[in-house]
């Protein structure tokens, strides 16, 4: 799919276009080989950059193609990669997707992306204040800094889900819980990696003279950085709090695993008292009270004694709670 935004200069509205107009912003979703072709014997490049953003796999960095005068920045973006079909604040899995940003010459600025996300619609739906798909330069570091906002925002949204996963894990113990903590623990791994990674392209752009750098825009660029070093340390911080409640609760969880082994161990014990005195009477030899008429009472008080001793002994060593 490829749409194509322009923003009048004249009455700074952007709007969706039919042609490529000097200044647009060119957005690409999971574009087919006929529309790779057409946008880049229009536009007059290669067509390597677009395809490497289509990469499920490509990290965040910079590129710079020299002969056709284009630049492609590669930055990592959040996603919920998984919803469970009853779909409730506690079903998510997040993982993060590549988005290509390719400068053109002063001309045009492409955005390439495999699914559509949540970040590209923001620009979409005309809701970033000050945007402009003329002002390329700035356009590229709102989509950073609006990103570096969108990770925040994934954050406390794990660790709200840890949060209702630790108060069901208080009241049951149960392994979905646990699985789904484990869940989110592998999502914040892949946000930290993901963070640090679009710090090292934010902090390239920064120190290098790859675009324009303007001070206005150059202060937006300083915004993103500082808001992704915040998200760097909360990930941090939420996946230091994860791992020690996930293994506190797993003590928790093999204490009372050993807890029910002592008891039911205990149990087998008493239980065991009543078989073996009875399998003594059962002997075909001789033994006390074979022949005394009160022979099975005195044998089954027998047990009862034995057994009742054998029980307080155990609750006495805490082998019964």
């Amino acid at each position: 799919m490829i749409k194509i935004y322009n923003t009048n200069m004249q009455t700074n509205k952007t709007e969706e276009v039919k042609e490529f107009i000097k200044g647009s912003w060119i957005n690409m979703v999971h574009p087919s080989s006929d529309e790779i072709n057409y946008v880049c014997s229009e536009l007059k490049i290669q067509e390597d950059f677009i395809k490497k953003s289509l990469d499920d796999e490509e990290k965040p960095r910079i590129d710079i193609e020299e002969d056709d005068n284009t630049i492609l920045f590669v930055i990592d973006v959040p996603m919920i990669a998984k919803e469970n079909d009853n779909d409730t604040d506690t079903n998510h899995v997040y993982d993060t997707m590549p988005v290509g940003i390719i400068m053109v010459r002063d001309d045009f600025i492409i955005t390439v992306s495999l699914k559509s996300n949540s970040l590209i619609k923001k620009f979409e739906n005309k809701t970033i204040k000050n945007f402009a798909t003329y002002m390329k330069s700035r356009f590229l570091f709102q989509i950073m800094l609006e990103n570096s906002s969108f990770f925040l925002t994934y954050l406390r949204r794990i660790n709200k889900e840890t949060e209702i996963a630790e108060s069901k894990l208080k009241n049951s113990l149960r392994n979905q819980e646990l699985l789904k903590m484990l869940s989110l623990e592998k999502s914040l791994v892949y946000l930290k990696t993901s963070l640090r990674a679009n710090e090292t392209v934010m902090e390239k752009t920064l120190r290098g003279k790859f675009i324009k750098l303007y001070e206005d825009d150059d202060d937006i660029l300083e915004d993103a950085i500082i808001e992704n070093k915040q998200a760097i340390e909360m990930g941090e911080i939420y996946s230091g709090v994860l791992n020690g409640t996930m293994d506190a609760y797993a003590s928790i969880i093999s204490n009372n695993l050993n807890g029910v082994m002592k008891f039911l161990t205990s149990i087998t014990i008493i239980l065991a008292i009543p078989t073996m005195v009875s399998s003594f009477w059962g002997m075909n030899v001789g033994l006390p009270f074979q022949s005394s008429p009160n022979g099975f009472s005195i044998m089954l008080l027998i047990s009862i004694l034995i057994t009742i001793l054998v029980t307080v002994w155990l609750k006495k060593k805490d082998f019964l709670n």
